[in-house]
């Protein structure tokens, strides 16, 4: 890379203290910004947030595949394996996508719904993670610069949708079977958030307004259902990660759920006990049960709104 190119590449790629690694085989682990540039495999993006989407093309004419007729969206870097034409492909985002805010979730879903096709533009690994990508600062790769332009969503959508590569809107559903990348994020929240609802609207009925009690049942249930289904993904996501979904599920319940502001859930016609026992409570927390993973998982694929909307009205998040 060029002195220039490699500038702006320190200006795209964000992680601090990021995940590094000369052999993946050996396993990776987290150095400083400088140590990891040092290294072959590198963390793509921060943790919690998503400003490069990579594709790991395993074709010998990867280089090809990516820069064929996609003049006004060509990725902003190619890096390319020598020994076997490999490569991973990378387009930057203009403005980061968070991946633990659930109030963000759309918009998460809709990057994730772009980067799957980005894939098929390119025939691309569906099993790549997109955790680690080729640092194209290492001299081992090759690494070809296209572009310093940074992209946004509804851009790369409109290229994607006349190239008949972006999904349609029942991919996110199908994918939730098996997902990586991006819809490991989206399949969480859109899994476990019915979960969420109805325990939060049982803990909520146990008093008039709620306790620190309630306020610790609801954030241990949210940390119960969301280590649960990411037990199920083929590659779980890191543990900092479910640490700041837990937290972004639990504001945003105390926040903004009507279903736990409003007294009015608390029933008149069923009212808590006026001192309730350890064995009352216990009952009212599971009066509604908690459904597994298996089970939200089927019951979310059938439902409306795990269906995208990439309109641009269709990103902003009043909904529950």
């Amino acid at each position: 890379m060029s002195t220039a190119s490699t500038e702006t590449w320190g200006q795209m790629w964000l992680p601090l203290w990021p995940l590094a690694s000369d052999d993946l085989l050996q396993g990776i682990y987290r150095t400083s910004r400088h140590n990891a540039l040092e290294l072959r495999y590198i963390e793509a993006n921060p943790q919690s947030l998503s400003n490069l989407l990579v594709i790991d093309i395993d074709h010998p004419d990867a280089l090809m595949r990516a820069m064929w007729n996609r003049k006004a969206w060509q990725p902003n870097a190619i890096v390319e394996n020598p020994a076997n034409g490999h490569a991973h492909a990378v387009w930057a985002l203009a403005e980061p996508v968070t991946r633990t805010e659930y109030a963000r979730r759309k918009p998460l879903a809709y990057a994730a719904a772009v980067t799957e096709g980005l894939r098929r533009s390119v025939d691309g690994d569906k099993g790549y993670s997109g955790l680690m990508t080729k640092n194209p600062t290492h001299e081992q790769w090759e690494a070809s610069w296209l572009t310093d332009h940074l992209y946004n969503l509804n851009e790369l959508t409109e290229h994607l949708t006349v190239a008949d590569f972006m999904p349609p809107d029942s991919w996110q559903r199908t994918k939730r079977k098996n997902p990586v990348g991006l819809g490991r994020n989206c399949t969480l929240f859109e899994t476990v958030r019915w979960d969420v609802y109805r325990v939060a609207r049982t803990i909520r009925k146990r008093n008039e307004h709620p306790t620190p009690e309630d306020q610790h049942d609801l954030e241990a249930a949210i940390a119960s259902l969301c280590q649960g289904m990411n037990a199920t993904f083929s590659e779980a996501l890191p543990a900092t990660e479910i640490a700041a979904t837990i937290r972004s599920f639990y504001k945003w319940i105390t926040t903004r759920y009507t279903g736990w502001l409003d007294s009015r859930t608390t029933s008149k016609k069923n009212p808590p006990p006026t001192t309730a026992t350890p064995a009352d409570k216990a009952v009212s927390l599971v009066a509604v049960r908690v459904a597994s993973p298996a089970e939200s998982l089927a019951a979310v694929t059938n439902s409306r709104e795990c269906r995208l909307r990439f309109k641009r009205q269709g990103l902003d998040d009043n909904d529950g």
